[in-house]
């Protein structure tokens, strides 16, 4: 189904792991709206759990039910809008329940359901707990996979990690790193360079994306001295990605790809592993990176970061991820919305 996105339409939060840190980072980030540029949003939960936890954080916050996102605009300056969703159990802060599990689903179930009917302008996600979603019966491997599901994706997603001073793709993800190296493959860094550079054009407003490439082995190979991943896979990657037109470096350095003056040189880095991506990006800005899934219908951010079930309902948690990825889902809802417009208008001139 296609999506209709505007400026201003509202985000939709999702309530994540209820016994997580996610209630109290969204509550956190209501109270901010004002001085952190947050654009509007609603959460997708259960607003007794979000009262109770506020008054356990001593949060003076007026919590308003609402019935869809059009209700959002109206009450969102006085009060937090929550979409209504009850838990199975009341559970607490540190105790996770899997009888929850359902209604965690829910909530994602819910977001991706306003954004395809075009009354939310993208989903914005707590952090869940796989291993206790599993426990009621979750399929898929993971939160972005469920997601590609629920919007029937045409195109396998990426997972992208930003911060204002990098953008990081993995090519290979949640993988032991033995695997990881076994599994890389042309075809893998070939889609991952294809979603990245039409995602920094639609999502970004980058008009010719630029794309560095970390390669897989220490000094990028040496040649093959230090093995041929570069020259056997990676290296034909790029040349198949140059032949479709876009700009992509070659494979270099890992090590030497991340200070300040190589970061200017391109727009987002292509990397082999996990950590290879991430290293660099939490270094640079533990505290605001951003997870967002390239190559689906719909606009999905997420922080960068866990349940962190051990300082739950503590006021420790640290909300500044979620505010960047709120503010991005905003803005590259906005720059989706603006292209598509444009583009639009072209068709009709022609």
């Amino acid at each position: 189904m296609a999506t209709k996105q505007q400026q201003s339409f509202p985000l939709a939060l999702t309530m994540g792991e209820p016994a997580g840190i996610g209630g109290e980072i969204s509550l956190k980030a209501w109270l901010e709206r004002s001085d952190s540029r947050c654009p509007p949003f609603f959460m997708i939960d259960c607003p007794d759990r979000l009262g109770r936890l506020a008054a356990q954080l001593g949060y003076s916050i007026p919590i308003e039910l609402v019935s869809g996102p059009e209700a959002v605009e109206h009450c969102f300056d006085r009060a937090l809008p929550v979409y209504p969703l009850e838990l199975a159990t009341a559970g607490a802060p540190g105790e996770p329940d899997p009888a929850n599990g359902p209604a965690v689903l829910r909530a994602i179930e819910e977001a991706c359901a306003f954004v395809q009917a075009g009354r939310a302008a993208a989903v914005v996600t707590n952090p869940i707990n796989k291993q206790l979603l599993y426990q009621s019966g979750f399929s898929h491997p993971g939160h972005t996979e469920f997601l590609a599901a629920l919007v029937e994706s045409p195109t396998a997603p990426v997972m992208m990690l930003a911060c204002p001073e990098l953008k990081v793709v993995p090519v290979t993800v949640h993988e032991p790193l033995v695997k990881a190296a076994a599994n890389l493959s042309q075809e893998a860094i070939q889609h991952c360079g294809r979603v990245t550079c039409r995602a920094l054009k639609e999502n970004f407003g980058i008009a010719a994306p630029r794309l560095a490439v970390a390669g897989l082995n220490p000094h990028a190979g040496e040649s093959g001295s230090i093995g041929r991943e570069e020259i056997e896979i990676i290296g034909p990657a790029v040349a198949a990605l140059r032949a479709e037109g876009f700009a992509v470096g070659d494979p270099a350095p890992a090590d030497s790809l991340f200070h300040p003056a190589a970061r200017a040189r391109y727009d987002a880095a292509l990397c082999m592993y996990h950590d290879q991506a991430l290293i660099p990006l939490k270094t640079i800005d533990f505290d605001r990176g951003v997870n967002i899934t390239l190559g689906l219908p719909i606009i999905r951010t997420s922080p960068d970061h866990g349940t962190a079930f051990d300082i739950a309902g503590k006021g420790l948690a640290d909300h500044r991820s979620l505010l960047e990825a709120l503010r991005a889902a905003g803005a590259m809802a906005d720059m989706r919305r603006r292209t598509q417009a444009r583009l639009a208008d072209r068709a009709r001139a022609s």
